[in-house]
């Protein structure tokens, strides 16, 4: 269904300029996501990396803003045509404006850490969690822009066990001996991941499931939707 509703949208000229917005959303948090993980845990933060986050974050809203109203425009119009995509617009662009908050969370920890995070005590925790999450930002564009539904299943796949992964993060902080400012610092740090790869999930998932289960995709809803 979306494969055809996608493919019915592209044929208009003004919708596929929608598109093209929803992607530089992505492309964007995307960027941001590489730049404040690069300033906290490589300790490589550019002079100006809050500048360059706080115009990104803003660049992102107004594209938000700009899609909405997009929608909102068409619909007045055709009130009675492209319901189904409009609604699956409306919620995908809101989490990818999450996103960008997110990512704005975690630059936020650099101010927060007494002193530069051990390099050492992140890779021990997190194990290239950054890694695999930028490759759900990647898999995130194709599986939406392209109507990949076996790339979106992969995406749900790896949200699952990233989510996992962050859960047990947190455990181990809770029981580690690690200085207050450091845990706290880490387990924000898991947190905002976990949620940050949610979203993403959120949107991967608008390619396989009916409207009304969006953000509602939890294992029993993979097992019925029979992903594997």
């Amino acid at each position: 269904m979306f494969e055809n509703l996608l493919s019915f949208w592209k044929s208009k000229g003004f919708l596929t300029e929608v598109l093209e917005e929803f992607k530089t959303m992505l492309s964007e948090t995307r960027h941001m996501f590489e730049s404040v993980c690069a300033g906290l845990i490589e300790g490589k933060a550019d002079p100006g990396l809050k500048d360059k986050i706080y115009e990104l974050d803003k660049k992102v809203n107004l594209l938000e803003k700009e899609i909405r109203k997009r929608v909102v425009e068409h619909l007045s119009i055709q009130p009675s045509v492209d319901v189904p995509m409009s609604l699956i617009l409306m919620s995908v662009v809101k989490d990818a404006e999450r996103v960008g908050d997110y990512c704005k969370n975690i630059f936020e920890i650099i101010g927060l850490l007494n002193k530069p995070l051990r390099k050492e005590a992140f890779e021990e925790l997190f194990d290239r969690i950054d890694g695999q999450i930028l490759e759900v930002f990647k898999k995130t564009q194709k599986a939406f822009i392209e109507s990949d539904e076996k790339v979106a299943k992969e995406i749900l796949y790896l949200e699952m066990g990233i989510v996992r992964n962050c859960d047990e993060i947190l455990r181990k902080i809770s029981k580690s001996d690690f200085p207050t400012n450091e845990a706290v610092c880490l387990a924000l740090l898991a947190r905002y991941f976990k949620r940050i790869v949610a979203h993403l999930a959120n949107i991967g998932s608008s390619v396989i499931l009916p409207i009304t289960d969006l953000d509602f995709f939890d294992e029993k809803l993979r097992r019925e939707k029979k992903l594997d």
